[in-house]
């Protein structure tokens, strides 16, 4: 095994390349004599962010929209498992993170008299969110990061895999990586930034690219860091029906002005600014009672479609679709994973050296369901407070944000006033015949966790979805090459999907957006974060 470009001179590896990482290269590559290494699987500019489109979520008018009123919307929509302190810190220092956006050459959308034109979303009770290009927003500010990166004088290793965590008495060292010439080598620094985005490749039907398959998440429980509010799977509700992989999104944006959700019948039946989990099982409940595939959302009344949204047009005119005169076919994806890594408020995970933010993590910002817009804004916080956390000397978690239901009071680490340890799932080994490929596997996981772990879930869904999950064990890594990244890629997916059957079973309540039709009511004693610890 050899050494990895730059170790092991590294102060700061950064893994993945979305909003999150690459605002926290940015910030720490800033810092002079500070040795930044970004790491990723893809091209700097292929990330997850570049397929958001709803916008950003910052409260940037004084006039009736407050930060108290941003908190007190996420709250809601966190359906009381929000950390109020994580959510105070998003809210309170966004607008800030915007601004040092634009300054960095990121272009959002104006109105004719140049000021910063703001949207109203599914959850929100004020128009506070930001677009770029209708609803390009994710492009616009990946663009803007990557000239900044590129700027820096931070390593970029593009095309590279990491495979697993390096921890050496008790401390993540690095990982262990594949470059792009398929060899297995080392890459050491002394700390390590998760911001490998989410997991949407577990379902057979997402809005993620194929890229979000759960690495970093993989690699932190394969390494004994807490993971928590897994089983919080957030599906996009309006994401449009076709056979088109990843699905496009047909943005919040629409229905904040104006979109309407028609049922099979063409009648309107919901308020379509409701919070994304709440349309997506009116969504879900209305295909099985009329017993179709796909719902409708008519934007023929929105003026001007084609120059207020410009991709989305283009996306539904390729596939043969005229927004101003048709209704567009939709149905629910998988799009957001709202737990991951839990962290304290500086980004530090459980283990020292290991830090996260972004998707990845779970800061106690997004509880039981995002608000929408909120996760561009989330990694443009937590990731500069994680480079500000570091310089400082931190090396430890602090027992703030949700790092409380892992660190504070309880009987013993993993155990807290509000957590409680679930250990991971793991398969009966009944679920068939064994697919003979590692693209079968990713194939037959994905339509076990989309038939027993989606939208609509019961102890017997999720429990046949364990089950026929093969074990974590039987597929490891095998040479190098090409099929070495993707038996990887699977055996992440395979750690992911075991966490979050295992959260499912576990939360015995209906609460966000994990839905229990056999228990549809929230339960009050299990208002705690859902720990995976091995």
């Amino acid at each position: 095994m050899t050494s990895g470009e730059g170790d092991p001179r590294l102060d700061l590896l950064v893994l993945g390349s979305g909003v999150a990482g690459l605002s926290a290269a940015v910030r720490a590559a800033a810092r002079p004599g500070v040795r930044v290494g970004v790491l990723t699987k893809g091209d700097l500019d292929q990330a997850t962010t570049r397929w958001a489109q709803g916008g950003v979520a910052a409260v940037l008018s004084t006039d009736e929209d407050s930060t108290d009123l941003h908190l007190a919307d996420t709250l809601a929509a966190g359906a009381g498992l929000c950390d109020v302190d994580a959510v105070r810190v998003m809210v309170d220092e966004g607008p800030a993170r915007v601004h040092e956006l634009i300054a960095l050459g990121a272009v959002f959308d104006r109105d004719q008299k140049g000021a910063l034109e703001l949207a109203r979303e599914g959850g929100h009770s004020w128009p506070r969110v930001l677009h770029a290009g209708g609803a390009a927003t994710g492009v616009e500010i990946e663009r803007a990061l990557v000239e900044a990166v590129h700027a820096t004088a931070a390593a970029v290793m593009q095309g590279w895999f990491a495979l697993d965590l390096i921890v050496e008495s008790d401390r993540c060292r690095g990982v262990v990586a594949i470059d792009t010439g398929g060899r297995p080598c080392e890459v050491r620094a002394s700390h390590v930034l998760l911001a490998t985005g989410g997991s949407g490749q577990l379902f057979s039907v997402t809005t993620n690219p194929e890229e979000s398959t759960g690495d970093g998440l993989a690699m932190a429980l394969r390494a004994g860091v807490a993971v928590a509010d897994v089983e919080f799977v957030q599906f996009h509700p309006t994401a449009l029906h076709h056979p088109s992989a990843p699905r496009p999104l047909l943005s919040e944006a629409l229905r904040g002005h104006g979109a309407v959700v028609r049922d099979a019948e063409g009648r309107r039946f919901v308020d379509e600014l409701v919070t994304r989990d709440e349309l997506s099982r009116a969504i879900t409940t209305s295909m099985a009672e009329q017993g179709v595939d796909h719902l409708w959302l008519d934007v023929t009344g929105l003026e001007r479609f084609d120059q207020r949204f410009p991709t989305i047009a283009a996306t539904v005119r390729g596939v043969g679709l005229d927004p101003t005169t048709d209704w567009l076919p939709i149905a629910p994806a998988a799009h957001y994973l709202c737990g991951g890594v839990v962290t304290d408020l500086d980004g530090a995970s459980s283990m020292a050296g290991l830090w996260a933010c972004g998707e990845v993590a779970c800061t106690g910002v997004h509880g039981a369901n995002r608000l929408a817009s909120n996760s561009l804004l989330e990694g443009m916080v937590f990731a500069p407070r994680v480079v500000e956390a570091i310089a400082a000397g931190r090396d430890a978690p602090a027992p703030t944000g949700a790092m409380r239901a892992v660190l504070a009071g309880g009987d013993g680490d993993d155990v807290a006033v509000r957590g409680r340890l679930v250990p991971e799932g793991e398969s009966s080994g009944n679920g068939g015949p064994r697919p003979r490929s590692v693209q079968e596997l990713r194939e037959a996981l994905q339509r076990c966790m989309t038939i027993g772990a989606g939208v609509m879930r019961t102890a017997e869904s999720l429990t046949q979805a364990r089950d026929g999950l093969p074990p974590m064990h039987e597929h490891g890594v095998g040479g190098a090459g090409s099929d070495d990244r993707q038996s990887a890629e699977v055996r992440n997916l395979l750690a992911v999907a075991h966490a979050v059957v295992a959260g499912g079973l576990a939360r015995t309540e209906s609460r966000g957006c994990h839905w229990r039709a056999d228990h549809p009511e929230a339960d009050p004693a299990l208002r705690v974060r859902l720990v995976t610890r091995r």
